[in-house]
């Protein structure tokens, strides 16, 4: 089964690319992998939420956003190389716009990581870093990068 199908059958969509915030491009190649830039929780071309985890923005709906910002890096490498060629899902790096105090990113981040695992069983199995920071991009309460190896070519 293709990734693309196995999207279809599990009901999730793909969103439009993201378009970049300043002087970068959503998704880059170098030989059999693809790096995404940061991916915010974009919605529709609005940002989803603004705010600290922990704060304003409860670790369960960070969760969440976490996934909407790992459907957005799916988006950048669907439209540089298709989503169908990737081989496995290397890498994910979760920044977390932590209230002080917080220490739960590890559990915001599996929003993107279990998407991944979702679409691409074994092949979403990846090395992660969950890190806290003060401020992210626009205020928004979380970023994710991701780095996948493909093949076919």
């Amino acid at each position: 089964m293709s990734w693309t199908a196995r999207l279809a059958e599990l009901g999730i969509e793909l969103p439009g690319v993201a378009a970049p915030l300043a002087a970068y491009v959503p998704a880059q190649r170098s030989g059999t992998l693809v790096f995404t830039s940061g991916q915010l929780p974009f919605v529709e071309g609005s940002l989803a939420a603004t705010g600290k985890v922990g704060g304003d923005v409860s670790p369960e709906e960070a969760k969440a956003h976490a996934r909407t910002c790992a459907l957005n890096a799916l988006a950048a490498v669907d439209a540089l190389v298709g989503l169908d060629s990737v081989v496995r899902v290397v890498k994910v790096v979760g920044f977390v716009a932590s209230a002080e105090g917080f220490t739960g990113q590890p559990a915001v981040v599996n929003g993107a990581s279990e998407l991944f695992g979702e679409v691409f069983g074994d092949a979403g199995r990846h090395a992660r870093s969950a890190v806290g920071v003060a401020e992210l991009p626009l205020g928004a309460p979380v970023e994710v990068e991701l780095i996948v190896e493909i093949g076919g070519e």
